[in-house]
């Protein structure tokens, strides 16, 4: 899955060269976090391994495993950005449901019948390895723990107990209160509202480029999990630290 981002990225990475930096953009900032005292974690990617559904679906081909993973990801995305410019707000499990409607007829798998065990995987997702360990952590030394994300308040709730992260976080926070998605400000304005902090006191994790780009030109300080290695985004805002796992979270906090 890892070669496939990291070729997905190679070819996106073309499209953006040689364009000028905006002068009002951020740098990524090697500065410090402290005043700290609250880590918001966005849900799928950051937390969740969406692959693993694709990965575990015995009825999906093998050799289409990380194709198919791609494009209902992408199309999942898309259709998240579309609505919410269009002002047609559906719940993130009707979206998700839509974008794998629309990938394994792209790809020619729609009459395999994938949909109902995809469906039912994507609700118990694997937590990335060094989850629980880094929320564990994270707590130990004090800091509240937060998830953020598009995903309804039963599909995260899936996603934590099945992942056995339950005790690990002190607020689960869904869009769905909004009835808009990310990237729009008032969904990182809502986690600060819910939690009663100010931007400073906050960092924000995502390992989606957009996500984290659109955090950090909110006003919240930013580490950038980027597991798939993509290249920087060319929008505005820019993390202030930029990691390859939730692992190397903690040190940046000094926590041991």
């Amino acid at each position: 899955m890892n070669a496939w981002w990291r070729f997905r990225g190679a070819i996106l990475a073309g499209f953006g060269a040689g364009q000028p930096r905006r002068k009002n953009e951020r740098r990524v900032q090697m500065n410090d976090l402290s005043g700290v005292r609250a880590c918001i974690f966005d849900a799928y990617g950051t937390l969740f391994d969406f692959a693993s559904a694709a990965a575990a679906c015995e009825a999906a081909p093998t050799d289409r495993r990380a194709a198919l993973t791609a494009l209902w990801r992408d199309k999942q995305l898309q259709y998240t950005w579309l609505r919410s410019l269009q002002g047609r707000y559906v719940d993130f499990r009707t979206v998700t449901g839509e974008a794998l409607d629309y990938a394994p007829d792209s790809l020619g798998l729609a009459d395999l019948g994938l949909r109902d065990s995809l469906m039912a995987l994507y609700r118990r997702l694997s937590a990335f390895p060094e989850v629980p360990a880094t929320l564990r952590a994270l707590r130990g030394a004090g800091y509240a723990t937060a998830i953020l994300s598009n995903g309804t308040p039963d599909m995260l709730a899936e996603a934590v107990a099945g992942a056995e992260l339950d005790g690990l976080l002190d607020a689960i926070l869904s869009v769905d209160a909004l009835r808009v998605f990310k990237t729009d400000p008032r969904v990182y304005q809502y986690a600060l509202d819910r939690l009663g902090l100010a931007k400073s006191e906050v960092a924000f994790l995502s390992s989606n480029g957009w996500d984290a780009y659109a955090a950090s030109d909110f006003g919240l300080r930013v580490v950038w999990c980027n597991r798939y290695r993509q290249p920087r985004e060319r929008l505005p805002g820019a993390p202030d630290f930029e990691i390859r796992s939730l692992a190397e979270l903690p040190p940046l906090l000094g926590v041991d």
